[in-house]
Order: structure tokens, then sequence, then C-alpha cells
């Protein structure tokens, strides 16, 4: 009964970011030359069939998402490309929309339809680079354990669409934007590395943090970023001063409907935040240690409640197992309640997919770690393996539920009765 309620949190938080709503209240106004809808991220083709429902005039365009989660359009060209790593197909893709955005005029407008998942479906090397380069970087990002922001400061430099390069290639013609986030603080540069947005950031900044972060570069992309060649436009630039950005999806109103939801069925609901970053095992920590102070000593929120919160988790590679930073949050967390009553959790990624796997997330309780050991799982060894994808596989805990159509980053509830 718990999971049910749980997993009717999640279904409706997800529905709530679903771009056939968002979209339609947030068309820009018609220009008098061209509209041309481009866009990229794992929600962009459900918004661009949601954006041609609703668009009254003329328009062309073409939108890359990750392979399987393509939506028929009529008048929009969908093209799939690899996620979380950049393949040929997003580097191609990635080329025909810097050609179709070029040559515009003052009277045409550009329908940026930007998701998270878009910095890795959109691969343009910058010059010198080569679509290897760029993936090296990608995968050197993915194992950092650096948060979301870093990496696509970090990517920007390697890039010609990142940071608002797009719209600086568009210009003159007026870019609109519209954001399904997946970000934590909904920065709209900071989704899909803001290819119509500049991001905030210097190169130097960049390069301190592929030093924290100890990152190995590939020669071409080291010497690069050694120099000052090929600079990001800012955000004072004028050639965008006519462009416009709207966050129409994000985690805060997923979180705010599922808490309206779980207040509908009597039980009080607590966002901690929409926007929580950090080691996924140690996020895990914290969120623990209220449950159980609530569990135990009915503070700082009495029961029953659900604890809600979200944002983008990290997992720094340790072993060589299975999992993305949803199911590893939840394993740590298990370890963390191992033994106590009445708390249940469900983390999940709103697209349906967590890291890369076939799960969007799953499910655990005070029993979690005990069914683990029973079949065999030792929950530590697991967790020091990244491993937490197979630990709750092999006891039947998993959340699956197929690409979502939308992207508003990872979902987090914890039931305490």
């Amino acid at each position: 009964m718990d999971r049910a309620l749980l997993d009717a949190l999640f279904r409706h938080a997800v529905a709530m970011a679903q771009p056939a709503l968002a979209v339609r209240a947030n068309l820009p106004s018609p220009p008098r030359g061209r509209t041309l809808v481009i866009g990229a991220g794992k929600a962009s083709a459900q918004m661009a069939r949601a954006f041609e429902l609703a668009w009254q005039g003329p328009l062309t365009g073409l939108v890359v998402t990750r392979y399987g989660y393509a939506e028929p359009c009529d008048r929009i060209e969908i093209v799939e490309a690899s996620h979380p790593v950049p393949d040929e197909a997003g580097f191609l893709a990635a080329r025909r929309i810097m050609e179709a955005v070029s040559g515009l005029s003052h009277d045409d407008l550009v329908v940026a339809l930007i998701s998270g998942g878009g910095s890795a479906l959109l691969p343009a090397p910058a010059p010198g680079l080569t679509l290897d380069d760029e993936q090296a970087v990608n995968r050197a990002l993915l194992a950092s354990g650096a948060p979301i922001a870093v990496m696509n400061l970090i990517r920007n430099q390697f890039s010609t669409i990142k940071g608002g390069r797009l719209a600086l290639r568009a210009s003159p013609a007026r870019v609109a934007t519209l954001v399904v986030s997946d970000v934590p603080g909904d920065d709209p540069a900071i989704v899909a590395s803001g290819p119509t947005i500049p991001i905030a950031g210097t190169r130097e900044l960049a390069r301190k943090y592929a030093n924290l972060y100890r990152l190995g570069l590939p020669p071409a992309a080291q010497a690069l970023f050694e120099g000052d060649e090929h600079p990001a436009p800012q955000a004072d630039d004028p050639r965008l001063a006519e462009n416009s950005v709207r966050i129409i999806a994000s985690a805060a109103l997923s979180l705010e409907a599922a808490a309206e939801l779980a207040r509908g069925q009597g039980i009080e609901a607590a966002i901690l935040s929409d926007a929580i970053e950090g080691e996924s095992r140690d996020v895990a920590q914290v969120h623990a240690a209220i449950a159980r102070e609530i569990a135990q000593r009915n503070r700082p929120f009495s029961k029953p409640v659900v604890l809600l919160s979200g944002g983008e988790t990290t997992v720094t590679l340790r072993g060589n197992g299975r999992g993305g930073r949803n199911a590893e949050f939840l394993l740590a967390f298990a370890i963390a309640i191992d033994g106590v009553a009445g708390i249940t959790a469900v983390a999940a990624d709103t697209d349906g997919i967590d890291g890369s796997e076939d799960n969007a997330g799953a499910f655990c309780d005070g029993t979690t770690a005990t069914r683990l050991r029973k079949a065999g799982i030792d929950p530590l060894a697991a967790l020091a393996n990244n491993d937490a994808y197979s630990a709750f596989a092999a006891i039947g805990d998993l959340l699956v539920t197929g690409p979502t159509g939308t992207n508003v980053n990872d979902f987090r509830a914890i039931l305490i009765r």
C-alpha cells in the first residue's frame, strides 16, 4: 500500500511536467517571417509535438532526442542520437541545426525546445577537436562526480554550439527558448549546456574545476583548454538582446504537485528542496538521518509524513557494477535505515531512465538490506561496487516505467508512518 502511494506520487509529478501541458501555455509571439523550431534533450520530441499542435502558422524544424524517445511529428523532423555519451548521429544533427539557423533575418523566429540531455545529444567539437575528443571529455566528466553546473561549464569550452553559440549563429533572428529544467536551481543556461543561452563562468574557472576534479582530458582538448581561443558569448551581448527564455516545467512545480496529492490522501508533505546536489550516497545519509529522527522521535515533522526532494546527485565511479544515481541513493538509504520500521522510499529519474539502465529508479524500506542479504547480496559490497541496479533487480524492487516524455530531474519521496 505504501509503495502504491509513492508510485502514484512519482507518476503525478511526471504528469505535471508533461510538455503537452507546458508548451501550449508558453507560446512566443508569431514573427513576420519564418518560424524555425530546433531543439535537443530527452523531452524535446514531446515538446516538438506539443508545439506543432499548438502553433497556428507555418513552421519547419529539426529536433534531436535520445534513442527510443522519438515522438511522431508532422512538420518537425525528429532525429535520435546517443545519451549520455555522444555519437555520430548527434554530431550530424548538431551540424544540420547549425546550418538551419544560418542566414536568417531579423523578421524570423527560432524556437528552441531545450531539455535535459541536450549536452550529449548536440556534440559539436570546437575547432581542432574531433568527436572522439568530445566523447572522451564527456566520459571523464561522467566519472568525475562533478555537479551538473561544473560539468556544463567545462563542456562549454569544447563546443561550437553550447553556451549561447547557437543563438549567436541564429542572429539577427529572434530566439525564443522554452526549457524543461532538469537542473538544481533551474538556471536555464545550465540545461543542456545552454545552446541558446550564455553560461556564467570563465575558461579560467573551468580550468580550476577541471583540476579540482582531476579530469583526464585528451591532448587536443587540453591544448585548447589552456588557451583563450574560441570564447563563448557573454550574457550582455547586444546580438542576443531580443531573445527570450522561459522555464515551462521544473522539479519545483512537480514536487509541489506531488505534495498536494499526498495531502489529498491525508498525509502531510514536506518539500526538503528541489535543488539537492552532492554524492548520492552522502545525500542518502542525510535523508536517512531525517527519516530515522521522524520514525523514532516524531521530529522535526510529525508522522505520518512524506518527505519530498529533487535535484541532481552525482556518483563517483569506484567499481564496475550497474546502477544510476537514484538506485545508488536508495541502496545507501536502505543500509542507513536497516531494521527501522515504518519507512518506505522511492527514488527515480523523471525521464524514466536512471543513468544508462532500463529502470527509472527503485523502492526500499527497512527490510531491504535484510532481504538483500537473504538473496546472497552484501549491500555494502554492492554499494562499494556501484552495483545498486543488480541489487534491487535481485529482490524485485526496481521501478520500471520506460521513457516518460519529460525530464525534470530526480524525484525522491520518503514516507514515514
